[in-house]
């Protein structure tokens, strides 16, 4: 691991010019990716700044939203029992990631940045265009059963990690952020890129932009919601396929719905295909059928991924199915 700076940050604002004025750095909080980023030698970077004990650790109830520090652990939000009644899409998805340990000490801005799980992006010794841009992307021809069969590109189809981001993208989130040139509100819907030709971005951040909260704004959908994730074994391991669903109904009609993806794309994945074959229908068989169908729309499956077009639409079915208490 190359020698690093480590600064502790007095405000956000320090932390945002520590971070700025120096290209390499980057912040730091509970560091679970980050560190094995630099170990790996996937990332390097000169500087740390640490950004705990500025008071972004915080969940605030307000008249319309919930705030989520940008800086809270994972553990606490999944605990809060406000978040628990009101986003429960949200508790599930924090409760299925990684490890009990690790959620005590990752935070959710660490997590909407984390990096991809790609086995070739995390070897330093095989070429990657999201390390160096133009070397190549050997997932295209090489081992590619958790890659991506949405949003990829003839330049990388490395999946997007985590859980916790397909359920913000399932409630309507807006990341919040203070950087260089002030401050910014970012639907999650437009937070994280797809590769096109420039794989090395994962976000649209930038350099010296901190995460300082997540809204959950309140809705009649989030309430009724639910994560599915589907993975190899059952605890500390990413996502093979995974769903979250969001639907407000009345009676067995769908007014609003909301279906996000992860495990198989590049980017937490809506899919508003699959919403419309839904909205404004009754809920039942022949409607969970026709919005499976449409949640495949488009997918582009490589030689090892197939599975996942077939495995995702079951998995939309049993969410929708469960969700909507259709028997």
């Amino acid at each position: 691991m190359k020698n690093f700076e480590y600064v502790r940050a007095k405000d956000p604002a320090d932390a945002v010019r520590l971070v700025a004025e120096r290209p390499g750095a980057a912040f730091v909080s509970g560091g679970t990716d980050l560190l094995n980023l630099m170990r790996d030698g996937a990332q390097t970077h000169d500087r740390l700044v640490d950004v705990n004990g500025m008071g972004l650790d915080r969940i605030t109830i307000g008249a319309r939203n919930v705030r989520l520090g940008g800086w809270s652990r994972m553990a606490d939000v999944a605990a809060h029992r406000f978040v628990r009644h009101r986003f429960p899409v949200v508790a599930e998805a924090l409760l299925a990631s990684a490890s009990p340990q690790i959620r005590n000490m990752a935070s959710i801005g660490g997590n909407l940045v984390q990096r991809t799980r790609c086995g070739y992006f995390r070897d330093a010794a095989s070429p990657c265009n999201k390390r160096v841009p133009g070397s190549g992307c050997p997932a295209l021809g090489g081992e590619n059963r958790w890659h991506a069969v949405f949003g990829g590109s003839d330049h990388c189809i490395a999946v997007s990690a985590g859980d916790l981001g397909v359920s913000l993208l399932a409630v309507d989130a807006v990341v919040l952020t203070s950087g260089p040139r002030g401050e910014r509100r970012i639907p999650f819907g437009e937070f994280q890129v797809v590769p096109g030709d420039t794989p090395h971005r994962e976000n649209v951040l930038e350099h010296g932009e901190l995460i300082v909260g997540v809204e959950l704004p309140f809705s009649h959908f989030a309430g009724k919601s639910r994560y599915l994730k589907l993975r190899d074994r059952a605890t500390f391991e990413f996502a093979v396929v995974s769903v979250a669903a969001a639907l407000d109904l009345r009676g067995r009609h769908v007014r609003d719905v909301r279906l996000a993806f992860g495990g198989v794309a590049t980017k937490a994945w809506r899919s508003f295909a699959a919403e419309d074959a839904l909205r404004g229908k009754e809920l039942n068989g022949s409607t969970i059928e026709a919005a499976c169908r449409a949640a495949v729309s488009g997918a582009e499956p490589r030689q090892h991924n197939a599975f996942k077009v077939e495995l995702l639409q079951r998995a939309v079915s049993r969410v929708l199915h469960d969700l909507g208490g259709v028997r």
